[in-house]
Protein backbone atom coordinates (compact mmCIF):
# COMPACT_ATOMS: atom_id res chain seq x y z
CA UNK A 1 0.00 0.00 0.00
CA UNK A 2 3.03 2.46 0.61
CA UNK A 3 5.33 1.53 -1.81
CA UNK A 4 5.37 4.67 -4.37
CA UNK A 5 7.92 5.71 -6.80
CA UNK A 6 8.84 8.29 -3.79
CA UNK A 7 9.55 5.61 -0.69
CA UNK A 8 12.24 3.44 -3.56
CA UNK A 9 13.43 6.89 -4.29
CA UNK A 10 14.25 8.41 -1.14
CA UNK A 11 14.54 4.87 0.58
CA UNK A 12 12.20 5.56 3.20
CA UNK A 13 9.42 3.26 4.72
CA UNK A 14 6.78 5.41 4.29
CA UNK A 15 5.42 8.38 1.83
CA UNK A 16 5.13 10.89 4.75
CA UNK A 17 7.92 13.72 4.88
CA UNK A 18 8.15 16.89 7.22
CA UNK A 19 8.69 20.03 5.32
CA UNK A 20 11.20 21.99 6.08
CA UNK A 21 10.65 25.13 8.25
CA UNK A 22 12.63 27.55 9.22
CA UNK A 23 13.68 27.30 12.94
CA UNK A 24 12.11 24.56 13.77
CA UNK A 25 13.34 21.30 11.44
CA UNK A 26 16.04 20.51 13.28
CA UNK A 27 18.02 17.37 14.21
CA UNK A 28 16.27 15.85 16.67
CA UNK A 29 12.65 16.56 14.40
CA UNK A 30 14.62 15.71 11.70
CA UNK A 31 15.69 12.28 13.37
CA UNK A 32 12.43 11.59 15.05
CA UNK A 33 10.62 11.25 11.64
CA UNK A 34 13.06 9.54 9.87
CA UNK A 35 13.27 7.06 12.56
CA UNK A 36 9.45 6.59 12.21
CA UNK A 37 9.91 5.73 8.96
CA UNK A 38 9.19 9.02 6.78
CA UNK A 39 11.70 11.59 5.65
CA UNK A 40 12.93 14.21 8.09
CA UNK A 41 14.74 17.18 6.95
CA UNK A 42 17.04 20.03 8.29
CA UNK A 43 16.71 23.57 7.35
CA UNK A 44 19.90 25.11 5.88
CA UNK A 45 18.45 28.68 6.03
CA UNK A 46 18.70 29.45 9.75
CA UNK A 47 22.48 27.77 10.15
CA UNK A 48 24.17 31.16 8.51
CA UNK A 49 27.13 29.40 7.30
CA UNK A 50 28.40 25.94 5.64
CA UNK A 51 30.42 24.66 8.96
CA UNK A 52 26.78 25.48 10.88
CA UNK A 53 25.31 23.33 8.14
CA UNK A 54 28.18 20.85 8.89
CA UNK A 55 27.79 20.13 12.29
CA UNK A 56 23.62 20.08 12.48
CA UNK A 57 24.11 16.85 9.43
CA UNK A 58 26.79 14.95 11.65
CA UNK A 59 24.61 15.90 14.62
CA UNK A 60 21.26 14.31 13.23
CA UNK A 61 23.75 11.39 11.94
CA UNK A 62 24.20 10.62 15.89
CA UNK A 63 20.38 10.11 16.12
CA UNK A 64 19.45 8.29 13.01
CA UNK A 65 21.02 6.07 10.46
CA UNK A 66 18.11 6.39 8.20
CA UNK A 67 17.48 8.94 5.18
CA UNK A 68 17.02 12.68 5.10
CA UNK A 69 17.09 15.81 3.42
CA UNK A 70 18.65 19.26 3.85
CA UNK A 71 16.33 21.97 2.78
CA UNK A 72 17.82 24.72 0.85
CA UNK A 73 15.41 27.93 0.44
CA UNK A 74 16.02 30.03 -2.84
CA UNK A 75 13.68 33.24 -1.32
CA UNK A 76 15.13 36.53 -1.66
CA UNK A 77 15.78 37.91 1.87
CA UNK A 78 17.24 40.67 3.72
CA UNK A 79 20.61 38.45 4.55
CA UNK A 80 22.10 36.84 1.62
CA UNK A 81 22.01 33.08 2.02
CA UNK A 82 25.00 30.99 1.02
CA UNK A 83 23.48 28.20 -1.27
CA UNK A 84 26.58 27.75 -2.87
CA UNK A 85 28.37 26.38 0.04
CA UNK A 86 25.64 24.70 1.19
CA UNK A 87 25.58 22.80 -1.59
CA UNK A 88 28.99 22.10 -1.47
CA UNK A 89 28.60 20.31 2.17
CA UNK A 90 25.61 18.74 1.39
CA UNK A 91 27.46 17.02 -0.87
CA UNK A 92 30.44 16.42 0.55
CA UNK A 93 28.39 15.47 3.68
CA UNK A 94 27.11 12.73 0.83
CA UNK A 95 23.46 13.51 2.33
CA UNK A 96 21.28 11.33 -0.60
CA UNK A 97 18.55 13.99 -0.62
CA UNK A 98 17.72 17.74 -0.50
CA UNK A 99 14.66 20.25 -0.38
CA UNK A 100 14.40 23.24 -2.89
CA UNK A 101 12.26 26.22 -1.97
CA UNK A 102 11.61 29.68 -2.51
CA UNK A 103 10.46 31.94 -5.10
CA UNK A 104 13.57 31.31 -7.53
CA UNK A 105 13.99 28.56 -9.72
CA UNK A 106 15.80 25.41 -8.08
CA UNK A 107 17.90 25.66 -11.68
CA UNK A 108 20.16 27.98 -9.47
CA UNK A 109 21.53 24.41 -7.26
CA UNK A 110 20.12 21.13 -9.30
CA UNK A 111 23.30 20.33 -11.62
CA UNK A 112 25.75 21.22 -8.72
CA UNK A 113 23.43 18.59 -6.75
CA UNK A 114 22.84 16.00 -9.09
CA UNK A 115 26.31 15.94 -10.09
CA UNK A 116 26.72 15.02 -5.93
CA UNK A 117 24.56 12.22 -6.74
CA UNK A 118 21.55 14.26 -4.44
CA UNK A 119 18.19 13.64 -5.52
CA UNK A 120 16.23 17.28 -5.45
CA UNK A 121 12.38 17.50 -4.50
CA UNK A 122 11.94 21.14 -5.56
CA UNK A 123 8.45 22.66 -4.24
CA UNK A 124 5.71 24.86 -6.04
CA UNK A 125 2.81 26.40 -5.81
CA UNK A 126 1.34 26.68 -9.50
CA UNK A 127 1.86 24.50 -12.16
CA UNK A 128 3.76 26.62 -14.22
CA UNK A 129 6.28 26.43 -11.67
CA UNK A 130 5.95 23.04 -10.70
CA UNK A 131 6.73 22.31 -14.92
CA UNK A 132 10.01 24.40 -14.77
CA UNK A 133 10.92 22.30 -12.02
CA UNK A 134 10.76 19.26 -13.73
CA UNK A 135 12.44 20.75 -16.71
CA UNK A 136 15.06 22.12 -14.52
CA UNK A 137 15.81 18.28 -13.76
CA UNK A 138 14.02 18.26 -10.16
CA UNK A 139 13.50 14.39 -9.35
CA UNK A 140 10.02 15.07 -7.50
CA UNK A 141 8.08 18.08 -7.02
CA UNK A 142 6.24 19.21 -3.70
CA UNK A 143 3.09 20.64 -4.77
CA UNK A 144 1.37 23.16 -2.25
CA UNK A 145 -1.98 24.10 -1.87
CA UNK A 146 -3.58 27.38 -0.46
CA UNK A 147 -4.32 25.68 3.13
CA UNK A 148 -0.39 25.14 3.59
CA UNK A 149 0.86 27.09 6.82
CA UNK A 150 3.90 29.44 5.24
CA UNK A 151 4.42 29.98 2.05
CA UNK A 152 1.35 29.09 -0.50
CA UNK A 153 2.19 31.50 -3.64
CA UNK A 154 0.08 33.89 -5.04
CA UNK A 155 -2.64 32.06 -7.16
CA UNK A 156 -4.91 30.80 -4.13
CA UNK A 157 -5.24 27.04 -5.61
CA UNK A 158 -6.52 24.57 -2.89
CA UNK A 159 -4.77 21.03 -2.34
CA UNK A 160 -8.13 19.38 -3.86
CA UNK A 161 -7.41 20.80 -7.10
CA UNK A 162 -3.80 21.57 -7.32
CA UNK A 163 -2.43 18.06 -7.15
CA UNK A 164 -4.27 16.06 -9.21
CA UNK A 165 -3.99 19.25 -12.17
CA UNK A 166 -0.21 18.48 -11.20
CA UNK A 167 -0.58 14.84 -11.29
CA UNK A 168 -1.92 14.75 -15.29
CA UNK A 169 1.16 17.23 -16.72
CA UNK A 170 4.36 16.48 -14.76
CA UNK A 171 5.72 13.03 -15.34
CA UNK A 172 7.78 13.17 -12.11
CA UNK A 173 6.14 12.30 -9.02
CA UNK A 174 3.88 14.80 -7.26
CA UNK A 175 4.58 15.26 -3.09
CA UNK A 176 1.32 16.65 -1.55
CA UNK A 177 1.45 19.39 0.78
CA UNK A 178 -1.23 21.56 2.49
CA UNK A 179 -4.01 20.68 4.78
CA UNK A 180 -2.43 17.16 5.47
CA UNK A 181 -2.02 15.89 9.19
CA UNK A 182 -3.62 12.74 9.87
CA UNK A 183 -4.33 9.47 8.19
CA UNK A 184 -7.51 11.07 6.25
CA UNK A 185 -5.80 13.68 4.16
CA UNK A 186 -3.08 11.11 3.43
CA UNK A 187 -5.43 8.62 1.78
CA UNK A 188 -6.97 11.04 0.16
CA UNK A 189 -3.80 12.83 -1.66
CA UNK A 190 -3.10 9.58 -2.70
CA UNK A 191 -6.04 8.94 -3.77
CA UNK A 192 -5.21 12.55 -5.96
CA UNK A 193 -2.10 10.37 -7.15
CA UNK A 194 0.06 12.22 -5.02
CA UNK A 195 3.18 9.76 -4.25
CA UNK A 196 3.55 11.32 -1.00
CA UNK A 197 2.43 13.90 1.50
CA UNK A 198 4.26 16.21 3.47
CA UNK A 199 3.25 17.89 6.35
CA UNK A 200 4.36 21.10 8.68
CA UNK A 201 1.84 22.37 11.56
CA UNK A 202 1.26 18.60 12.16
CA UNK A 203 4.83 17.68 13.21
CA UNK A 204 5.53 20.86 14.65
CA UNK A 205 2.72 20.31 16.73
CA UNK A 206 4.89 17.17 18.56
CA UNK A 207 6.70 16.29 21.35
CA UNK A 208 10.01 16.32 19.47
CA UNK A 209 9.34 19.77 17.83
CA UNK A 210 11.72 22.89 19.33
CA UNK A 211 8.84 25.42 18.85
CA UNK A 212 7.81 27.17 22.52
CA UNK A 213 5.16 25.08 24.69
CA UNK A 214 2.77 28.27 23.88
CA UNK A 215 3.39 28.30 20.27
CA UNK A 216 2.31 24.19 20.09
CA UNK A 217 -0.80 25.50 22.23
CA UNK A 218 -1.82 28.66 19.70
CA UNK A 219 -1.97 25.42 17.44
CA UNK A 220 -4.38 23.46 19.45
CA UNK A 221 -6.34 26.57 20.30
CA UNK A 222 -6.57 27.51 16.83
CA UNK A 223 -9.81 26.87 14.55
CA UNK A 224 -9.37 26.49 10.90
CA UNK A 225 -10.68 29.79 10.14
CA UNK A 226 -8.57 31.54 12.20
CA UNK A 227 -5.25 31.81 9.61
CA UNK A 228 -4.78 34.90 7.50
CA UNK A 229 -2.60 35.56 4.62
CA UNK A 230 0.01 38.49 4.86
CA UNK A 231 2.68 39.58 2.58
CA UNK A 232 0.70 39.49 -0.27
CA UNK A 233 1.56 42.90 -1.69
CA UNK A 234 5.18 42.08 -2.01
CA UNK A 235 4.47 38.91 -3.72
CA UNK A 236 5.59 36.43 -0.60
CA UNK A 237 2.06 35.00 0.71
CA UNK A 238 2.38 33.93 3.74
CA UNK A 239 -0.64 31.96 5.90
CA UNK A 240 -0.13 32.95 9.50
CA UNK A 241 -1.82 32.93 12.82
CA UNK A 242 -2.92 36.60 13.47
CA UNK A 243 -1.22 38.05 15.86
CA UNK A 244 -0.60 41.78 16.76
CA UNK A 245 2.77 41.52 14.22
CA UNK A 246 0.62 40.30 11.70
CA UNK A 247 -2.07 42.88 11.79
CA UNK A 248 0.64 45.59 11.53
CA UNK A 249 1.78 44.24 8.46
CA UNK A 250 -1.53 43.93 7.11
CA UNK A 251 -2.27 47.55 8.05
CA UNK A 252 1.48 48.71 6.23
CA UNK A 253 0.40 46.78 3.43
CA UNK A 254 -2.81 48.17 2.94
CA UNK A 255 -0.69 51.49 3.15
CA UNK A 256 1.44 50.44 0.01
CA UNK A 257 4.23 50.08 2.74
CA UNK A 258 7.62 49.11 1.49
CA UNK A 259 9.84 45.68 2.43
CA UNK A 260 11.87 47.73 4.39
CA UNK A 261 9.43 49.00 6.18
CA UNK A 262 7.58 45.91 6.57
CA UNK A 263 10.94 43.79 7.54
CA UNK A 264 10.71 44.34 10.85
CA UNK A 265 7.59 42.16 11.42
CA UNK A 266 8.55 39.66 8.97
CA UNK A 267 11.89 38.80 9.14
CA UNK A 268 12.95 35.25 10.10
CA UNK A 269 14.73 36.54 13.33
CA UNK A 270 11.03 38.15 14.35
CA UNK A 271 9.19 34.99 13.36
CA UNK A 272 12.20 32.84 15.71
CA UNK A 273 10.93 35.09 18.71
CA UNK A 274 7.86 33.77 18.02
CA UNK A 275 8.05 29.98 17.31
CA UNK A 276 11.04 29.20 19.87
CA UNK A 277 10.77 31.36 22.38
CA UNK A 278 7.46 32.68 22.99
CA UNK A 279 6.76 35.98 22.04
CA UNK A 280 3.47 35.15 20.03
CA UNK A 281 3.60 38.70 19.04
CA UNK A 282 6.98 39.52 17.87
CA UNK A 283 6.05 38.52 14.23
CA UNK A 284 5.07 36.07 11.74
CA UNK A 285 3.60 32.76 13.40
CA UNK A 286 3.45 30.64 10.35
CA UNK A 287 0.75 27.48 10.76
CA UNK A 288 -1.85 25.83 8.60
CA UNK A 289 -5.70 25.85 7.90
CA UNK A 290 -5.33 22.04 9.35
CA UNK A 291 -4.89 23.24 12.97
CA UNK A 292 -8.18 22.81 12.94
CA UNK A 293 -8.55 19.12 13.76
CA UNK A 294 -4.79 19.28 15.50
CA UNK A 295 -5.91 18.08 19.20
CA UNK A 296 -3.13 16.94 21.03
CA UNK A 297 1.14 17.40 21.19
CA UNK A 298 1.89 13.44 20.28
CA UNK A 299 4.89 12.01 19.75
CA UNK A 300 6.30 12.31 16.14
CA UNK A 301 6.36 8.27 16.07
CA UNK A 302 2.63 8.53 17.23
CA UNK A 303 1.30 10.50 14.51
CA UNK A 304 3.29 8.47 11.71
CA UNK A 305 1.53 5.35 13.40
CA UNK A 306 -1.78 6.64 13.29
CA UNK A 307 -0.99 7.77 10.00
CA UNK A 308 -0.05 4.09 8.78
CA UNK A 309 -3.10 2.35 10.79
CA UNK A 310 -5.78 4.63 9.92
CA UNK A 311 -4.85 4.48 6.41
CA UNK A 312 -5.13 0.69 6.56
CA UNK A 313 -8.40 1.14 8.60
CA UNK A 314 -9.51 3.39 5.61
CA UNK A 315 -8.88 0.59 3.42
CA UNK A 316 -10.51 -1.84 4.81
CA UNK A 317 -13.86 0.34 5.54
CA UNK A 318 -13.56 1.02 1.79
CA UNK A 319 -13.30 -2.39 0.55
CA UNK A 320 -16.60 -2.98 2.55
CA UNK A 321 -18.50 -1.14 1.07
CA UNK A 322 -17.35 -1.99 -2.37
CA UNK A 323 -14.82 1.01 -3.36
CA UNK A 324 -11.86 -1.97 -3.33
CA UNK A 325 -11.82 -5.62 -4.12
Amino acid sequence: MFKTRVTEMFGIKYPIICGGMLWVTQAELAAAVSNAGGLGVITSANLFNAEGLRKEILKLRELTDKPFAVNLSLNPTLRKTPNDEFVQVIVEEHVKIAEVSGARSPAEVIPALHAGEVKVMAKATTIRHALNGERSGADAMVILGIENGGNVGMEDVSTMVIVPKAVDVLKIPVIAAGGIADARGFVAALALGAEAVLMGTRFVATRESPAHPKYKDWILRTEEYQTTLAQRSIKNTHRTLINLAVQKTLELEARGASIGELAGWISGFSYRKGVLDGELNAGMAYCGQIAGIIHDIPTVKEVIDRMVDGAEEIQERLTRVGLFK
